[in-house]
């Protein structure tokens, strides 16, 4: 049982009113989905995600699987009514601080996908992942501006910005959505566009899920069949050299040629590839849309700046995009933070080899570079909320739970003085008003001192006014603040 397995078994009636629960069951009732509360079996792999940081913290009172955009206007009426704030959870890949009470609908099970090969077109629901639009478009030769990780969550990829293989040539997701269907905190399902509710519209395109529950996205495939592209491996003491040279080549680069170079310390696990396990590796990723002939003469400065330990870059079909980053695929604990850089100098390569190097005391999984401009510089049209378009490159760490920060600090002098919205995960990424908005609930505690981040900290002062005056419009109460939080301002 769900929901109603608690209320039944529930035996201190000094904990909550009969009204309360006979809401519950009266929410229960309504949901085609199921509704989860603490005592309940099935809780707790509901609030599973893939970053499993902060699930023993991450207490809601009552967690609804929605089945439909329905089910999704129910749990939010449910919750408004009493005053709970909402969050709403699909993969569970970049979660911010835990929630410690209220509401939290899980969109997993709402995953439909469709494609349109006439217009170019995919429509998605709330829990879609990447790998099934890929799949769905790759006969059609067509492609989505998906992320390094097949298994990410479309929807909350998209709001945030979208950041993938493909962003030199084309851009953002953000840039690519035609139509957004979301329930606002007043219950209403909304259908949005650029020209019905024109300013919701620009700030869900890059202001992430602080303004309701998308429960359905519409956006445009790209015409690529297939790419020039893959991995270059290079063992850790050759680190300076692979990242100097990668340096300069992407100043010479066209925009069909985007990349990126991690400092990689896996951990010795069974999951790892042996050759790779517990030592610092550099790997280079690549996505060339043009020529592979092309692709390999722009490669080939690469391959000199060291001795491969492995080489997979070649031609391939972009449904295996997947294999040029090789993201993990098992869930894990970490923490993400970034930065964005305005440049990449010599001495800023430096600098990051210092804290991240061969030598250096750093304990983070990855720190990855990269390598913006081209379309990601370009304003989209019509115009959205993405807040990083002055910036070369991120610079962005993936972490054990309670690593300190020792990259991002030295590297603040070469930064535009924001961050990526999308690369922000774990303890320290809600806004910094939320606590005053709920004092009892996330963001009371501490949320700023793991120094990931806030929401705030990725737009400028215009966009970030102009995005509290969309949030005031539209959940004036502030309920959804379980996540990356803007508070509402007039």
């Amino acid at each position: 049982m769900t929901g109603r397995r608690a209320m039944e078994q529930r035996d201190d009636p000094a904990a909550s009113t009969a009204s309360t629960w006979d809401a519950l069951g009266g929410l229960v009732a309504q949901v085609e989905g199921e509704v989860f509360t603490p005592e309940d079996p099935g809780y707790e792999q509901e609030l599973a995600g893939f970053n499993r940081i902060g699930l023993a913290d991450h207490r809601p009172d009552v967690v609804v699987a929605a089945l439909s955009a329905a089910d999704v206007r129910a749990a939010v009426a449910f919750a408004t009514a009493r005053g709970l704030p909402v969050g709403v959870r699909a993969t569970g890949h970049g979660p911010a601080a835990p929630a410690r009470g209220g509401v939290v609908v899980s969109t997993r099970r709402m995953n439909a996908v469709a494609v349109d090969p006439l217009t170019r077109t995919a429509y998605v629901e709330a829990g879609a992942q990447w790998h099934q639009v890929v799949a769905r478009a790759a006969p059609h030769g067509l492609a989505p501006l998906n992320g390094s990780s097949p298994l990410v969550g479309v929807v909350g990829y998209t709001l945030g910005g979208g950041l993938g293989p493909l962003g030199r040539r084309y851009g953002f997701a953000a840039d690519h959505v035609t139509r957004i269907e979301l329930v606002t905190a007043d219950g209403v399902l909304r259908q949005v566009t650029r020209d019905r509710h024109p300013d919701l519209f620009w700030a869900l395109r890059g202001g992430k899920g602080d303004f309701g529950i998308v429960t359905g996205l519409w956006f445009g495939l790209m015409p690529v069949r297939r790419l020039y592209g893959g991995g270059l491996r290079f063992p850790g003491e050759q680190a300076a050299g692979v990242l100097h040279a990668w340096r300069r080549w992407t100043a010479t680069v066209p925009e069909e040629m985007t990349s990126s170079v991690a400092l990689l310390r896996l951990p010795d696990a069974p999951e790892v590839p042996e050759s790779l396990r517990g030592r610092l590796t550099v790997h280079v990723r690549i996505a060339f849309t043009g020529p592979a002939d092309e692709g390999e003469r722009l490669v080939r400065p690469l391959r000199a700046s060291g001795t491969p330990l492995a080489d997979t870059v070649a031609e391939m079909p972009y449904a295996a995009v997947a294999d040029i980053h090789q993201d993990p695929t098992h869930p894990l604990p970490y923490d993400e933070r970034n930065i964005v850089l305005r440049e990449l100098s010599d001495e800023a390569v430096e600098a990051l080899l210092r804290a991240a190097g061969p030598g250096s005391r750093c304990g983070d999984l990855m720190v990855e570079l990269r390598h913006l401009g081209g379309a990601l510089a370009r304003p989209a049209e019509p115009p959205n909320a993405v807040g990083v378009r002055d910036g070369a490159y991120t610079l962005s760490t993936l972490s054990p739970p309670g690593t300190p920060d020792a990259v991002l600090p030295p590297m603040e002098p070469w930064g535009t003085g924001r961050r990526y919205l999308n690369f922000l995960a774990g303890a320290g990424t809600v806004g910094p008003d939320t606590a005053g908005a709920d004092p009892a609930g996330p963001g009371s505690a501490d949320a700023e001192s793991a120094g990931a981040g806030s929401a705030a900290d990725c737009f400028d002062p215009e966009t970030l006014a102009r995005l509290a005056r969309v949030k005031a419009e539209y959940d004036p109460g502030n309920v959804f603040r379980l996540g990356h939080t803007i508070a509402p301002r007039t």
